[in-house]
């Protein structure tokens, strides 16, 4: 916290909190997969710093099933990012969607806990006849409920793809044998995009809702030609409204 004293910045310290600067605290699941650079647990991701809190006994196998007793730990979490300063929360899975209008409820700061968040922005810059694409960890799970959480009716123009049947991605992601071959991961996304888009050639743009996938979101663009929005530029842009930037130049 800073006052401006005349001439003089007097900066208070805030009882309990460790360090400074995180404007963005993100909320991880508690799982066993490498986070690469461009994922969203990964620090280098990011040219601004972020705050991680670990979400105890919240497993991926609990957030696909929609556990509605993880509530309370997620909370519990985004307390603590709240106390160490960051001034918004976000989190690593798509599918923490269910949980998104009550953690905002009990929170003084904005919580942006899903990537399917986008979905109404991004199918309303597209033309009217055009479909949002959206490729997921797991389609089985992305059902009407979770969509409205978010607040998108199950009638908007959506086309929906999972990666649950792609070996790599889903040993290394939804198994957790902690081992991923980029690489690997990276033929099956592109796969899944082209095939999304040959199977619905009015996709107008990409929304990858796993916060694994943005590291593959220019190999899918090169490959679909496409607007490929993801977890990293939502957290971007949050971040850009929250920490303003001070414009210099020329006339």
């Amino acid at each position: 916290m800073k006052r401006d004293c005349g001439d003089k910045t007097i900066y208070k310290a805030r009882s309990g909190q460790a360090s400074y600067g995180e404007a963005i605290g993100i909320l991880l699941l508690d799982c066993f997969t490498p986070f690469i650079p461009g994922d969203v647990a990964n620090a280098t991701t990011y040219d601004f710093p972020v705050r991680f809190q670990k979400v105890e006994g919240l497993t991926t196998k609990r957030v696909l099933g929609k556990d509605q007793t993880a509530f309370e730990p997620l909370l519990a979490a985004a307390e603590v990012l709240a106390r160490q300063g960051v001034r918004a929360v976000t989190g690593d899975c798509g599918f923490l969607a269910l949980h998104q209008r009550r953690l905002a409820s009990r929170l003084e700061m904005p919580v942006f806990l899903s990537s399917l968040l986008q979905i109404p922005f991004i199918s309303s810059i597209i033309g009217p006849d055009q479909k949002v694409g959206v490729i997921t960890a797991d389609s089985r799970s992305l059902d009407e409920p979770l969509l409205e959480a978010v607040g998108v009716k199950p009638c908007e123009r959506l086309v929906i793809r999972g990666m649950e049947d792609q070996p790599e991605f889903s040993k290394a992601v939804i198994e957790e044998v902690g081992v991923l071959d980029s690489e690997e991961v990276e033929r099956e996304a592109v796969f899944v995009a082209r095939k999304m888009i040959e199977e619905e050639p009015k996709v107008g743009a990409l929304l990858l809702e796993c916060s694994c996938l943005p590291p593959y979101g220019r190999a899918i663009q090169k490959a679909v030609g496409l607007p490929v929005f993801d977890y990293v530029n939502m957290i971007n842009y949050v971040h850009s409204a929250l920490v303003k930037e001070r414009f210099e130049g020329q006339m």
